[in-house]
């Protein structure tokens, strides 16, 4: 797909900070018929970061992926990549930036290791005397070595998959875009991308990472952007954003009724019985009731088997902050 030329009236130019490698400010993209699919996006990632952007399918997450890769142009707005402004500035930041967005795109007729050699000749700051070297250490990196001789059309959805991330890794880049990397692979092979992604991080790449699987955001990144119809919800890193969902107070007791009555009497909001156990929220008490309600319980007979405050996790927050259920396996 070729890039999109820019606008024929470009916005300003929009450089990011030191530390920022993406930064958007009021991007927007309204489609033929008047779909709007990103709305006025102000999206910060920090250089260094493995950057989760999160939302369910349908919220924006690729249009805005392709607006930041140059292949299509914004409505409205701005948006700057490794510092400069884009879809303006294609030519020099894709050289800079690895990616797979929508998929690969593989020819069928060519075996895996064939189709790594003709995107690393298509790059032309890449040294054809080196070729060789780097297309086997991207094999060997994503576990398709031992398939490289087979023709693309073969490979299964996960090996393409596969072998698509193993062209974003041909040499060392400043920023690697990933846009639902695991899709179609089995567990084994999810473990094995998020190992990967890590180690790149390791090496100073930043990772801009997009999913609709909570589990995999919270397991490899550091900071996250949450997407909800075509808006930008919230941002920050993981542990800020897991703790905007209020923990519970967790009691293991063989005496649930009695255990309920007491929360309840001490304002702990909504006590709920569930196997052995009797949650509430705590909400404006704050931590700093918990010793008391622990000695409360123990003077009214409740034999306490385990108490304590289960934190909220990103999909909690993600409930509280949209109202919206969240496809957390896939």
């Amino acid at each position: 797909m070729r890039p999109a030329p820019a606008p024929s009236a470009p916005p300003p130019s929009l450089p990011a900070g030191p530390d920022d490698v993406i930064r958007t400010r009021g991007l927007t993209k309204r489609f033929r018929g008047g779909q709007l699919a990103v709305d006025g996006l102000d999206l910060t990632v920090p250089r260094g970061s493995v950057f989760g952007f999160l939302g369910p399918n349908g919220s924006g997450k690729t249009t805005t992926i392709r607006m930041l890769m140059g292949l299509i142009a914004p409505t409205s707005g701005t948006a700057s990549v490794l510092g400069a402004s884009m879809p303006q500035s294609v030519a020099t930041v894709l050289p800079r930036v690895g990616a797979l967005i929508e998929g690969p795109a593989l020819y069928g007729f060519l075996t895996g290791r064939d189709n790594l050699d003709r995107f690393d000749a298509a790059d032309p700051t890449a040294d054809p005397r080196t070729r060789r070297q780097r297309v086997e250490a991207a094999l060997e990196r994503v576990g398709l070595s031992a398939a490289a001789g087979k023709k693309a059309r073969a490979y299964s959805l996960g090996m393409k998959q596969r072998l698509g991330l193993a062209s974003a890794l041909l040499r060392p880049r400043e920023l690697l875009v990933l846009d639902e990397p695991t899709n179609g692979l089995d567990p084994q092979g999810m473990r094995e991308i998020r190992t990967l992604v890590r180690e790149v991080a390791a090496e100073g790449t930043t990772v801009f990472l997009s999913s609709h699987l909570l589990d995999e955001i919270e397991q490899v990144c550091s900071h996250a952007a949450v997407m909800s119809r075509g808006r930008l919800v919230v941002q920050g890193t993981v542990a800020e954003l897991a703790a905007r969902a209020q923990g519970r107070l967790v009691v293991r007791t063989p005496d649930t009724a009695k255990a309920a009555e007491v929360l309840a009497a001490h304002r702990v909001a909504g006590p709920a019985v569930e196997d052995g156990r009797v949650s509430g929220e705590l909400g404006a008490l704050g931590e700093e009731v918990l010793p008391g309600l622990c000695a409360a319980l123990v003077a009214a007979g409740v034999r306490v088997h385990g108490f304590g405050l289960e934190r909220g996790t990103l999909e909690d927050a993600f409930v509280a902050l949209t109202g919206e259920g969240f496809d957390v396996a896939g």
